[in-house]
């Protein structure tokens, strides 16, 4: 029975790192694979990515990229609270004003793709426009995607150096694009975010990290999040200083006060509707949600661009202009 008993313990000692070493292995795998800076093949040929023919051409041909080619930029830097340069576009707006918009892109994007909301905002509704790159994107620094968590503070601090630039007068609105959507999101509960800030848009959010990839990692590769994604999440915190469960948006609209406009599309696949309408039922502040019939994610504005920035002029005019 002693031979029997120690045959089995030492199968259990071998399953135990067999499984522990696949974790291990996997880990670093999913690591590379999503959170690392990088290109990202897997995306490329992704059916959930893809968008209308009409999407496409204005992403691709819209009127909008000669006009970002066209302005006069002035290029900001600022230094993370972990050390990283981070850089942005500002441009002042055609006449004085107190208005300012910071815009936040998405996964894998950079600053100038926000031109395409970025010039609405500066030609029709005089805004000042300001368009940072995410940590890990464009000509930020940054070795890690942080999905919106740690860029929750830079987009912080991006607004006090604003105000300190515009003075304390300014109006602020927020307005992020999915990933750039939840790192508006992710603060807009925090304590320190400036009194400036008065109205937020969020146009295709994720309500938290850790939902986003078990999703993904479902949909994509048919595997179940437990264990794979909370060891990935582990060492993310090691490598890239925050976990997949901690970066909630979650948790910060439920104590928010900034008014909040939540826009998605119905069809969207790729960050499924229903996260955003979580989102919209937990927001403690005053909150709208539209929803745009057929658009898939982020295309809402190409669908109907008209009606598009009709909502976002509506809200903005409820809490921006009559304040």
């Amino acid at each position: 029975m002693s031979k029997i008993r120690i045959k089995w313990k030492r199968l259990l000692v071998l399953f135990a790192t067999v499984f522990l070493l696949i974790q291990i292995i996997g880990s670093f795998f999913f690591y590379e694979l999503a959170v690392k800076r990088g290109p990202k093949d897997f995306l490329q040929k992704n059916a959930d990515l893809e968008v209308s023919d009409k999407a496409m051409n204005l992403f691709l041909n819209g009127d909008w990229i000669g006009w970002v080619a066209d302005q006069n930029f002035e290029r900001l830097t600022l230094t993370s609270r972990d050390g990283l340069k981070l850089s942005g576009y500002y441009l002042p707006a055609s006449k004085p004003t107190d208005k300012l918009v910071i815009l936040t892109h998405g996964y894998l994007g950079n600053a100038k793709q926000m031109g395409l909301f970025g010039q609405h905002y500066h030609n029709d509704l005089d805004y000042n426009i300001f368009m940072p790159d995410a940590r890990g994107h464009g000509k930020s620094e940054g070795n890690y995607y942080g999905f919106g968590w740690p860029d929750r503070l830079d987009l912080i601090d991006w607004t006090q150096l604003l105000v300190e630039k515009l003075g304390t007068d300014i109006k602020v609105a927020y307005h992020g694009l999915s990933m750039g959507a939840a790192t508006v999101l992710m603060a807009s509960g925090e304590e320190e975010l400036p009194r400036q800030v008065k109205a937020i848009i969020a146009d295709s959010p994720y309500a938290s990290v850790y939902q986003l990839f078990q999703y993904q990692m479902n949909r994509m590769f048919h595997l179940p999040a437990f264990p794979l994604l909370d060891s990935t999440s582990v060492l993310t915190k090691i490598r890239a200083g925050y976990s997949f469960r901690e970066a909630s948006a979650l948790k910060e609209v439920e104590k928010t006060s900034v008014p909040i406009l939540y826009i998605h599309g119905e069809s969207d696949t790729f960050v499924p509707t229903e996260l955003t309408k979580d989102l919209y039922r937990h927001t403690s502040s005053d909150a709208e949600l539209y929803l745009v019939p057929n658009a898939n994610h982020g295309e809402s504005i190409a669908l109907d661009e008209d009606k598009y920035n009709m909502k976002i002029d509506q809200f903005l005019n409820r809490y921006i202009e009559l304040k």
